[in-house]
């Protein structure tokens, strides 16, 4: 809910700062005192067009802060979340606006866009007057509003679901015929590209390994000089070294008994090295033998190496894909040969996934409708006692277009209004006036009170064109939806003030030439006195205090 609001330099209004609770609060005022001023500077807190107009004269700029309290899960948390903005224990939106017309805006002090700034002010606040277009006045809010009143009945999730599965197999169908239709048309290259790569026979890791063969037998006579220049180091004078390092250990061994400790780890050294050199010697034999110098060999390993890096260019891909692009091509082939009988299955699928949805949406459909009648006779009952027992309420549910069809089904649902027997029901902000629109409003969020996620709502002379009873009634009506949610009320109606926990005055005075615009709350007895004067008029007499007192109860 709203609980503070602080207002800088907006037309009449110098320095405001109110303070907010639950229950039901009213404005009361003058006309022309400046009520209009408080909604239009909280409409600026939460994203409506900047208006230099209303930036107060003498000043450069303008500026709003309103401070929310909400539940943990309260639709705005997601949208901070979402946009990587700070969540604090309470929400504060602020909006600057400059003389030449400039704003900006900020959500717990972090810059934002005045379109989120919108966004998430639509989640906190609902203002219901004679001039709205946006709320229950859009219809495009009418069905989700419809299905919070019908709750957990809906079975919003399986239709959810339905939905997504249909979508991925129409996917995956519309996948298939694309490629089916891409091989028929490219049938012909598709065949001359099996055929090319199935005589090529390309293997994975092939390039590397003639890459490395080519570059051992390019260079064959080098490598097999040096092998043969370190075989002969390993054999001078035509004993090789691993005799010769035998040669030396036997000697030694006959004197081991003789020399002691030191001797012995002679003769093991020698062994270790008679050992490595004669499998060195081994190992250089093998090498030079294996060594490769038939040119032939080199024209073979390259024209395998080109060949592989040629039809890898044609194809714009790489050696190493070709293995995987010819098992593309014989599946291409293989599914024009099969007849399509991969598309058939999957078109099956999706049809079976469509009918699913269709029944899971139809499901939602007459649980709608269920809860459209029910919420249509507890709005008819609102009606009467608001002077509008002429008028109908109904709640209107409609087939969608398929191509308009989604995740919620296929309804498209309005709440429309008669105001005349006989008449035809229409859209509800074309066919109410401006004091019946508000008092509809009054009378769909009296019912709706429970299910909406907006804390707070605003009405603005919802008593308008009424009084007396009628009056009376707005005002119970407003004070019972104040259990349930904040409520705030700009009103001229002394049947509407006696109803609130709390009561604001707004004021209009002229101090050192300025007009200045003050809003004070009102204790116990100034209440009495403020209804009073709304009774009376500019003469209070103690008939209008013991009227009021009577109405406060």
């Amino acid at each position: 809910m709203l609980v503070r609001l602080s207002i800088r330099d907006v037309v009449l209004i110098e320095r405001l700062d109110l303070s907010f609770a639950d229950g039901l609060g009213v404005l009361t005022g003058e006309t022309g005192a400046g009520k209009s001023i408080l909604l239009d500077s909280l409409g600026l807190a939460l994203g409506d067009r900047a208006d230099a107009g209303l930036v107060r004269t003498g000043t450069d700029q303008l500026s709003v802060t309103a401070e929310f309290d909400l539940p943990k899960a309260h639709p705005a948390r997601d949208i901070l979340k979402e946009q990587g903005l700070a969540d604090e224990d309470t929400l504060i939106v602020r909006r600057i606006v400059t003389k030449d017309g400039r704003s900006r805006a900020s959500v717990n002090d972090q810059s934002a866009s005045v379109g989120l700034l919108r966004r998430i002010g639509d989640t906190l606040v609902e203002v219901h007057g004679q001039f709205d277009t946006h709320g229950l006045l859009d219809p495009a809010t009418h069905r989700s509003v419809l299905d919070a009143y019908a709750g957990q009945a809906l079975g919003r999730t399986g239709c959810r679901a339905a939905w997504k599965l249909w979508q991925a197999t129409r996917a995956a169908r519309d996948m298939a015929e694309r490629d089916m239709k891409a091989a028929r048309d490219e049938e012909d290259s598709l065949r001359h590209a099996e055929k090319e790569l199935s005589a090529l026979k390309p293997q994975r890791g092939e390039e590397a390994d003639l890459a490395e063969r080519r570059q051992t037998l390019m260079n064959g006579e080098k490598l097999a000089e040096g092998l043969n220049g370190a075989l002969s180091s390993l054999t001078p004078g035509g004993a090789d070294i691993a005799t010769s390092l035998r040669s030396a250990q036997r000697h030694l061994e006959r004197i081991a008994g003789m020399a002691g400790p030191a001797v012995s780890s002679i003769i093991d050294a020698l062994e270790r090295a008679a050992i490595e050199a004669a499998e060195a010697h081994e190992l250089l034999e093998r090498t030079v033998a294996d060594i490769d110098l038939d040119p032939r060999r080199l024209e073979e390993v390259e024209e395998r190496l080109f060949a592989l890096r040629a039809v890898a260019r044609k194809h714009g891909c790489e050696v190493g894909d070709l293995p995987s692009l010819l098992d593309t091509v014989r599946r291409r082939l293989a599914a024009l040969e099969d007849g399509g009988s991969d598309l058939a299955r999957l078109a099956k699928e999706e049809q079976a996934a469509r009918l699913t949805y269709i029944e899971a949406a139809r499901t939602m459909s007459r649980v709608r409708q269920t809860a459209a009648t029910r919420l249509d006779g507890l709005v008819a009952a609102e009606l009467p006692p608001l002077k509008l027992d002429r008028a109908r309420f109904v709640t209107t549910i409609a087939d969608l277009p398929e191509d308009q069809w989604g995740p919620d089904g296929l309804d498209r649902v309005a709440f429309e209004v008669a105001t005349n027997p006989g008449a035809a029901p229409g859209p509800l902000g074309k066919i109410a006036s401006g004091g019946e629109l508000a008092r509809f409003m009054l009378a769909l969020k009296v019912v709706l009170a429970r299910v909406s996620s907006v804390p707070t709502l605003v009405f603005d002379e919802v008593d308008a064109g009424i009084g007396g009873a009628t009056a009376a009634a707005v005002g119970e009506r407003l004070a019972r939806l104040a259990d349930d949610v904040q409520v705030l009320v700009v009103t001229h109606s002394p049947q509407v003030a006696a109803k609130a926990r709390r009561h604001w005055k707004v004021a209009k005075s002229v101090t050192d030439g300025q007009t200045v615009t003050t809003v004070s709350p009102l204790s116990d007895e100034d209440r009495l006195e403020e209804v009073a004067r709304m009774l009376s008029g500019e003469s209070i007499t103690d008939h209008a205090r013991a009227a009021a007192a009577s109405l406060m109860g």
